[in-house]
């Protein structure tokens, strides 16, 4: 089984990370379902702009809380460079 790092950009330009072994279904759910974290609710749509691939969920929630330890800044640099 796979599991995913994502970063979604909300409508008011902030940014959410999480993780999930299905990004489709979670990103659906953070858009349309009671089921979204709080945060982006309040703040759909939101936009997957960044995921990573992973083979354990150790690894995959590691790599979360680093992002998650970013500045703004410094995350908008790593959305970049998956777009270079």
């Amino acid at each position: 089984m796979s599991y995913f790092v994502y970063i979604l950009l909300c409508a008011d330009g902030s940014f959410y990370t999480g993780s999930t072994n299905d990004i489709d279904k979670r990103l659906k759910e953070h858009n349309e379902s009671k089921n979204g974290a709080h945060y982006t609710k309040i703040r759909r749509p939101v936009k997957l702009v960044y995921k990573e691939k992973f083979d354990s969920l150790g690894s995959a929630r590691a790599r979360e809380a680093e992002i998650k330890r970013m500045n703004k800044n410094d995350k908008e640099m790593l959305i970049k460079s998956m777009l270079d």
